[in-house]
């Protein structure tokens, strides 16, 4: 039995949305009707260049996991942000989709789709336990370049005290015990903000395995047991996918590494920039007394129905919600 509740809080302005909850009994099929639905109102929630490619509703529900790996102690909110203000992922259209089933599904959290800018308001950031920054570029509190070029010098003065409040808040409610998920582009993001970069352990420096390269993927050495990458079993990961490379101020001593790249086993490529051939791919840490959850994986459209990759991103993101309770090596 499938239930739709279909909630539009807004049209225009970036407010708040909410584009439906659905309750799955999970022993029942979905009806192709029901899908269609689905598929549908994700498409008219998103930009119309930015679809889920066809067979992703169907693949995404297939994939994501039966069960959270912890019982929630209370409703959760999980804000999913994906403002863009350099190049934007075509799969994030289908990462929303992802998160949103994931958290219906399993019961884990609830997904606000959301790029409103108001959300990270003092007032507002606190209703949400953790923030997932899904492919973000660039400067996301910044208004659009072609906005600021017809703004006037005392506009641009007001939007950039408007930036740099929110970026105040941010990164007090994640010290104050706040959550923080970070997909792909994530590290792509901020650079002008060097404490951002130091939270999320990094900056984007190239991709030199792009979205049709084959990559070979590896849990950390000792961590094949470790909650946040348990669902690997210790084996690796080969598939093909874009996988970043990083600069200052990444240094993977100083988080707890669950996935790394192996250059070696992946394919050849031109651009790699680190003779430590350090390649990390996922990482979590602690903020203050909050949590950080990084994984690089995301480019492309199927790795948002890998179902080993969704448990990944289950599993790190109740952790930074705050209800996995999972201790870490390092990045304390």
């Amino acid at each position: 039995m499938i239930v739709f509740r279909i909630i539009f809080l807004s049209a225009s302005g970036g407010l708040l949305q909410k584009l439906f909850e659905t309750l799955i009994d999970m022993k029942a099929l979905i009806p192709s009707c029901a899908v269609a639905l689905v598929a549908s109102l994700v498409v008219a929630y998103n930009p119309a260049t930015e679809q889920t490619p066809a067979g992703a509703v169907e693949k995404i529900a297939a994939s994501i996991p039966a069960e959270p790996y912890a019982k929630p102690a209370k409703s959760r909110k999980l804000l999913v942000f994906s403002r863009t203000n350099g190049f934007r992922h075509q799969s994030i259209a289908t990462g929303k989709l992802a998160l949103l089933e994931m958290g219906k599904k399993t019961g884990a959290y609830e997904a606000v789709i959301s790029d409103d800018l108001s959300n990270f308001e003092k007032d507002k950031i606190s209703q949400f336990d953790a923030i997932c920054f899904l492919s973000t570029t660039q400067n996301p509190f910044s208004p659009f370049k072609e906005e600021l070029s017809k703004m006037s010098p005392e506009e641009k003065e007001a939007a950039k005290t408007y930036e740099l409040q929110l970026k105040e808040n941010l990164m007090a409610y994640v010290k104050g015990g706040g959550g923080f998920v970070g997909i792909h582009a994530a590290t792509d993001t901020f650079y002008e903000w060097p404490e951002y970069g130091e939270m999320i352990n990094g900056y984007f420096d190239g991709h030199p395995w792009t979205a049709g390269s084959q990559v070979n993927i590896y849990v950390e050495p000792g961590q094949e047991k470790h909650p946040l990458a348990a669902m690997f079993n210790g084996q690796r990961l080969d598939f093909k996918e874009e996988i970043y490379q990083y600069k200052a101020p990444y240094d993977s001593s100083k988080v707890h590494m669950l996935l790394r790249l192996d250059p070696e086993k992946s394919a050849q490529v031109k651009g790699m920039k680190r003779k430590d051939n350090d390649y990390g791919v996922a990482w979590a840490r602690n903020w203050g007394k909050g949590r950080v959850f990084y994984c690089s994986i995301g480019h492309n459209h199927d790795m948002f129905w890998h179902p080993e990759v969704l448990r990944h991103y289950l599993a790190g993101t109740q952790w930074a919600i705050g209800d996995y309770k999972v201790e870490l090596d390092k990045g304390k």
